[in-house]
Order: C-alpha cells, then structure tokens, then sequence
C-alpha cells in the first residue's frame, strides 16, 4: 500500500462537506462527456502502442495532480495519499472474459505503457484479490459510443476509488470524440474538481 497522511478533521477545511456526503445512502455519483482525442490518437498510432495503457496513463497523470483526487478513507479515517496507482480491466477476446491488472503508476510515459502492456497478457489469473485503496479504477466500454453510463454498486458507502470509463471514439467532422466518464465520491470530489481534471486532461490530449 502506498504511503498516506492522516487528515486532521478538525482543520481540514472539507471536513463537513465529507460528512455530509459521507452519510448519504449513495455517496458517488458519475458524470459523462466527451474528450476530443484527434492528437492523441494521432500520436499513439504514430508509436504503435496500446491506445487502452496510453489512455489509463493519461488519466492518472492529471487525476494524481489534484489532491481532492487522493483522499481516500482507511480504517474510518480520512487520509490523503502521496501517489495512486493503477487497475484496470483486460479482457480475453476468445473467452469474453476481463480479467483485473494492478500496475503501479510510472511517471514516464513509455515505460508506464510497455510495463502494463506486458503486466497485462502475462497475468493469468482473473482477479488477484481485493484492489487496494490506493488506486485509479478503469474499466474500458470501447464497444458503444455512450452517452451515460452506471456502475455495480457494493454498498459499501466508504469505498471512494475513483472510477474511469470511455467508450467508442468516433468522428465528429475533422475530431475524434472519445465519451468519458468519472465516478467520485462526494465526499472528497465535487463538480469543480471534475471540471479540473477535464480541463487538464483535455489539454493533455491536445499536446499529445
């Protein structure tokens, strides 16, 4: 598990608005949208690479640069990781089976992707165990250009992981839109900081 700080509730500015939230009978909610990927996909096609790993690592770069993203609850407590890592499904096309890949969040780009890559067809098991607190949960939906998507709930309220989706890109005259989508908890994510990670993003893909 990754290294943690426990949050002091009695000076942390959020902490009514996490109870708040923290008491509600659901306490994530998802939002969709549409991220324009004409140059990132420009790129990973220029290198050969798997649009899926380049993607996850896209996403965890600007989601590990806003702190609101970090929170999580261990043992009761609210706490703020240093570093969230990655897990993400792969599926077996001749099975129509996914199975769940943990791999660690590499801040170079290339070696992120190859390590998840290879982390990805090498495992042979379906699921590992329990996914720990601190990761990015991404669940690719490249089958149906979407416009909302809903999850499985587990009914546990403290589980705050994030979960990232996209579906079928397709063209928009000269774009490619590729639908996105962010599930949070409230407790330690709000609109403004969804807003924040688009924006970054988005300019992330542009650059790309």
């Amino acid at each position: 598990m990754g290294t943690y700080h426990i949050v002091d509730m009695q000076t942390w500015k959020r902490a009514i608005h996490c109870q708040v939230f923290r008491n509600s009978i659901e306490p994530s909610y998802c939002v969709s949208l549409e991220l324009d990927i004409t140059n990132f996909l420009a790129k990973i096609k220029s290198k050969n690479c798997s649009f899926s790993m380049a993607f996850i690592y896209a996403v965890s770069k600007c989601a590990n640069e806003i702190e609101e993203f970090r929170y999580r609850f261990v043992d009761g407590r609210v706490v703020l990781y240093d570093k969230i890592d990655t897990a993400f499904t792969y599926l077996n096309p001749e099975k129509e089976l996914f199975k769940v890949v943990n791999v660690k969040m590499i801040d170079d780009f290339d070696e992120y992707v190859k390590t998840a890559k290879e982390t990805a067809e090498n495992q042979n098991e379906y699921f590992t165990g329990p996914l720990g607190n601190d990761v990015f949960q991404f669940s690719p939906f490249p089958w149906v250009s979407y416009t909302h998507i809903s999850h499985t709930n587990s009914g546990k309220r403290d589980n705050a992981t994030p979960l990232f989706d996209w579906g079928k890109y397709f063209y928009r005259y000269e774009k490619v839109i590729l639908p996105f989508s962010v599930q949070v908890h409230h407790s330690f994510v709000d609109g403004i900081h969804i807003g924040k990670l688009v924006s970054s993003l988005q300019e992330y893909l542009n650059k790309a």
